[in-house]
């Protein structure tokens, strides 16, 4: 049998089955009754830019130099288990044609057919079958969603709009009750990663669903009869509360629309093939009434325990629930019922996968476990099912639901222990979801700059065969992500300006463009540093102290002018005459849009000063150059330890750490300030942890937070649109905060108030 007829066989596109297999290790398996989901690590590998000191004689800043990368990902597979021999003869056969033998000689197995296909798995695979616990699979799996993938959990409320309402990371997970509901359901009570308990369970779930559906209509797949119940009436079947006594029975607070008794409308009519059509139910409505009834039940006992064990928070999966929009519906309905709106359920974007998940981390070592964080691939992955329209639902097998994978991140990434309220934290400014106008413009912004994109991939890789081949298909990943977006905003988790751009950039890396604007920042860097010394002469010969901060701020503004990730100002600078001067000149006049540049300068001008400040930057050239440096210069002269922080990895002209490491050993050689306090540790140069224009704090190197807690950071400062206007407009801090950025898109502008080029100068207090 082909690859190709196997991708058939265990419904999954032929492209997306079994990636990176040629470099595969460490498997797990988690093997139900009806789906089996296969975990596994590969490596890939992708071209990226490499930034060193050795410089070519042309008199270059650093050297830029293309290198293989390699990314650990996590690879789900997810098919019907009644094909896992030939899932296992396809691995095995891409195991012997690519002569890279399994790496791992012991693979985890849970779930009920770990024990059935434990002979199997040995005899195709050559390897050792260790067993694993199901219920303890699934909470090591639930517990690593809950804390490391934002916009994991959601709540499901159908009649609202957006439909899906997605939960802050919360950062105490527990206490919680798990209610995974398979072929039966199981409630576990979770106290910590080590203490849970499977409190109680009751035969009657999924499989009763299943069961019974199979016997009452001609649905041949649990999908199928989804799908009839999508369609069905369950008051043709139903006893309602009005139809005992003719409305509400408001004695006992029964509206009239209450289900007084499932199917009982059946034990009431005649059912030989003599009686009248109007007594012959359909199928679609039988299947609809027992949704309910199984859904009514699970919910009322979820709450039942809840309340018994003091539990506050219900995470709903297994087979059952699977993104379905009406399961989803029928469980939310019955927990708001029975708890009367006190708790609402939520549930997992990935809960499919728990036991795998979990499984997988059995193998992982306690090393692997606490030095890594885990990022989802948004362009392997796939999103949640569209809610809508709920008469004509695809099956999930037909939808792209089951698509999943995730990056292993070098470092463990922490919050920032400076937010005010880290647990109420959220870094975006606007959800997309809700604000249709913004959702409309932003999404329709990102179609019109993919040319733009496009055409700077190319002319970055221009001397390398296929680059043209492969930012087509960037193009074409990236648009259908657009158009995915359109019809249903929630696929992906919620849905804001940050997202769109980090989803391009997972999109760009996909197809082996790590960096594209290597090449512009090298050339704005070289050019910002020759203008650096009259830069640092003309802020000396001001005596002035109000004078000087004043230039120093409308410096660290101009600066940010320089982006080319906004199109208007993108336009200006290809021109290739448009300098710092130019910058300063286009800058709004005071007042500015957002004005508290007086409360700034009176702080500077007290006699106390700033234990340390950590400044977030955003691009490379004149912005960390002419903008930023000279500004951190400032607060070193008066006593103030710098924390320089850079994204981790590229994206757009943001300037990296390695940049930003470079660079800083240059301007020592220019600046005796500066040359001093990098000696004297005085002015450090970290990696934020973040790949991102925007700046999402509950994830950040693990370094800078310990560095932070260290120096008893006073003060923060976020420069740039994407930091401190998309995201972390309305942060709250613990100490001072500096958030200052132009606004370099016309329609942002515009919705805030301001014109092209309107300052936000926003200084706001500790509140600790």
């Amino acid at each position: 049998m082909t690859a190709k007829s196997y991708a058939r066989s265990i419904n999954l596109p032929t492209e997306n089955a079994f990636k990176n297999l040629q470099t595969a290790r460490r498997f797990a398996i988690d093997v139900g009754g009806s789906l089996a989901k296969l975990a596994y690590t590969a490596t890939v590998h992708r071209k990226t830019s490499l930034v060193s000191e050795e410089s070519d004689d042309d008199g270059s800043l650093y050297q830029v130099s293309d290198t293989d990368e390699t990314i650990v990902r996590l690879h789900f597979v997810k098919f019907e288990t009644k094909f896992i021999e030939s899932c296992l003869d396809f691995i095995q056969q891409q195991s012997d044609a690519t002569k890279s033998p399994l790496r791992e000689k012991c693979i985890k197995v849970t779930g009920g057919g770990g024990y059935k296909y434990t002979d199997l798995i040995q005899e195709k695979l050559g390897v050792q079958v260790d067993r694993e616990d199901e219920i303890s699979c699934l909470i090591n799996g639930c517990n690593f969603l809950l804390k490391n993938i934002p916009d994991e959990v959601f709540t499901y409320q159908r009649h609202e709009n957006p439909e899906y309402k997605f939960q802050a990371v919360d950062m105490n997970v527990f206490p919680y009750l798990l209610v995974n509901i398979g072929s039966g359901v199981s409630f576990i009570k979770v106290e910590s990663e080590d203490k849970f308990e499977r409190i109680s369970g009751t035969a009657t779930g999924g499989g009763t669903f299943w069961g019974l559906g199979s016997l009452l209509t001609k649905a041949k797949t649990f999908d199928d009869l989804l799908n009839l119940a999508e369609k069905g009436d369950h008051r043709n079947v139903d006893m309602l509360v009005k139809d005992i006594y003719g409305g509400a029975y408001s004695t006992i607070g029964l509206k009239g629309d209450i289900i007084a008794s499932s199917f009982g409308k059946a034990a009431r009519s005649p059912r030989t093939p003599s009686q009248s059509e109007e007594h012959n139910f359909k199928e679609e409505d039988l299947a609809r009434s027992l949704l309910l009834s199984i859904s009514n039940d699970i919910g009322q006992l979820a709450c039942l325990y809840a309340k018994l064990h003091s539990l506050k928070k219900i995470y709903f999966g297994g087979y059952f629930i699977r993104g379905h929009p009406l399961t989803m519906h029928t469980i939310t309905f019955a927990i708001n019922y029975w708890t009367k709106g006190e708790i609402q359920p939520m549930f997992l974007r990935h809960e499919g996968y728990l036991g795998a998940i979990g499984a997988f981390l059995k193998g992982a070592t306690e090393e692997d476990a606490d030095k890594y964080s885990w990022e989802e691939n948004f362009a392997g992955s796939s999103g949640l099912a569209h809610p809508k329209p709920s008469r004509q639902v695809l099956s999930t097998t037909d939808s792209e639901f089951d698509k999943l994978e995730f990056d292993r991140l070098e470092k463990n990434l922490l919050p920032c222990p400076l937010l005010l309220d880290g647990d109420s934290y959220l870094p975006d400014t606007v959800d997309l979801t809700q604000d249709t106008l913004a959702r409309e413009y932003w999404l329709q912004c990102f179609k019109d700059s993919i040319e733009k994109q496009e055409e700077q991939a190319i002319k970055s890789q221009s001397t390398v065969d296929g680059a043209e081949k492969r930012a087509g298909q960037f193009k074409h990943k990236y648009l259908d992500r657009l158009e995915t977006l359109e019809r249903n905003p929630c696929a992906y988790g919620s849905l804001n300006v940050r997202g769109l751009l980090d989803m391009r950039s997972h999109c760009l890396k996909e197809f082996n463009f790590t960096d594209p604007y290597s090449q512009q920042k090298q050339f704005e860097n070289e050019q910002a540093l020759k203008h650096l010394p009259k830069r640092l002469k003309d802020l000396d010969a001001l005596d002035n102290t109000e004078e000087r901060t004043f230039a120093l701020a409308r410096g660290l503004l101009a600066g940010n002018v320089f982006d080319w990730g906004a199109k208007e100002v993108a336009a200006i600078m290809e021109k290739g005459d448009f300098n710092f001067e130019d910058a300063e000149s286009k800058l709004q006049d005071r007042p500015w849009l957002m004005d508290n540049y007086d409360d700034w300068m009176k702080k500077r001008s007290c006699s106390k000063n700033y234990k340390c400040c950590v400044i977030f930057c955003d691009n490379s050239g004149a912005d960390i150059i002419l903008g930023v440096i000279p500004f951190a210069r400032d607060l070193l002269k008066t006593g103030t330890k710098v924390i320089l922080c850079a994204n981790s990895k590229p994206t757009l002209n943001d300037v990296t750490f390695q940049e930003l490491s470079i660079i800083l050993r240059f301007v020592s050689l220019i600046c005796p300030v500066i040359g001093k306090a990098l000696s004297e540790g005085k002015l450090v140069a970290m990696a934020s942890g973040q790949g991102s224009p925007c700046l999402d704090l509950r994830y950040i190197d693990h370094d800078l937070v310990n560095k932070m807690a260290q120096e008893q950071t006073d003060l923060i400062v976020i420069e740039g649109m994407g930091r401190a206007i998309h995201t972390n407009f309305e942060a709250k801090f613990k100490c001072d905060c500096l958030k200052a950025a132009v606004l370099k898109n016309r329609w942002l502008a515009k919705r805030l108030g301001g014109e092209m080029f309107s300052v936000v100068f926003k200084f706001e207090q500790g509140t600790a």
